[in-house]
């Protein structure tokens, strides 16, 4: 009888991971998913999987998790954060748990698949997308946290089989962040910030756990970093004409000025001092959202692990926004 395939997923309750979780599912692994307490199970409800309340600072219970994993897929982080340390602490610290744990218990595993960001090279300065040997020039705290896991991890690929993955915007089915811009989209209007052409690589969620799964099963790619991200590059304009048709009407394009984009980042930060909760729109999120040009090559991903974007724009915004308005968000 042919041994189950055990996949470990942290950040498994999120976006990005829930979605991670299907497809390894599609593809017959048993799957632990490594929560707090405090996790939703929202998108993990009724799935044939193990949760396991561990968190990732407790390394003892850590270790009985990954004993005996096959791959393990880091995908958890800390987006936001009222502290410089806590995005450290969440990006960096976390990871070095997982990898100290393994190096204990179980350094014979397949692969750890470490999900990084976009971020951690910063963005496209010069026009030309920016790709795995570009030079690494991170804009925010977010970003230099998420530059220093990659680090971190390459210190450890002596050690351990460690592929890591740079993600750019990803869309799609329970995201809760690019949705803002289709409820925006809803009333009448969609927002552009600044008066200039901003290009993106925008990848539908499905082409993205694609990627990452490959990127984790491919026997080219131990030690190495790739960029997971759409193949076409987009400006506002075309994915605004996108959504229009996509959404069925058309809605009045507003251009947000740089300098209100920072004052509304600011007021945000103010309140968020009086409330638990660091803000999700924040001053270094502005810094993210004025850059020209977030754009990046794939074409490493679609040499060595035979990567291909398979949803169009068109395609992805559809079924996004049909499965918004069946969940009664939109």
């Amino acid at each position: 009888m042919e041994s189950k395939i055990i996949s470990v997923v942290t950040g498994a309750s999120g976006f990005v991971g829930s979605h991670l979780v299907d497809y390894l599912l599609s593809k017959n692994h048993y799957v632990k998913c490594i929560l707090r307490e405090t996790s939703s199970l929202r998108w993990l409800k009724n799935k044939p999987v193990e949760i396991c309340y561990t968190g990732l600072f407790n390394k003892e219970k850590l270790k009985i998790v990954l004993t005996d994993a096959d791959y393990v897929f880091h995908v958890a982080g800390v987006v936001k954060s009222k502290t410089i340390e806590g995005y450290f602490t969440g990006n960096v610290d976390t990871t070095k748990n997982i990898l100290d744990s393994l190096c204990e218990i179980n350094t014979k595993l397949k692969r750890v698949l470490i999900v990084s960001s976009q971020t951690a090279c910063g963005p496209s300065l010069d026009g030309i997308p920016c790709t795995e040997e570009t030079l690494e020039h991170p804009i925010t705290t977010y970003g230099k946290s998420k530059l220093a896991e990659e680090k971190l991890a390459k210190s450890y690929m002596n050690k351990l089989p460690i592929t890591i993955v740079r993600l750019p915007a990803v869309y799609g089915e329970r995201d809760t962040e690019i949705y803002q811009i289709f409820k925006t989209y809803k009333m009448g209007i969609m927002p552009i910030v600044g008066f200039d052409d901003k290009k993106l690589n925008l990848s539908y969620v499905y082409d993205v756990v694609n990627g990452i799964y490959l990127a984790a099963t491919s026997e080219n790619s131990i030690g190495k970093l790739y960029f997971i991200a759409s193949e076409q590059i987009y400006t506002w304009i075309d994915i605004s004409k996108t959504i229009e048709r996509a959404f069925g009407k058309k809605a009045l394009i507003i251009r947000i000025p740089h300098l209100l984009v920072y004052t509304v980042a600011a007021f945000a930060e103010l309140f968020a001092m009086f409330s638990s909760n660091a803000a999700t729109f924040n001053l270094e999120k502005a810094k993210d959202f004025v850059q020209k040009n977030w754009i990046c090559d794939v074409s490493k991903a679609k040499v060595e692990l035979g990567y291909r974007q398979t949803v169009s724009l068109e395609e992805g915004l559809k079924r996004t926004i049909n499965w918004y308005r069946e969940m009664k968000w939109l």
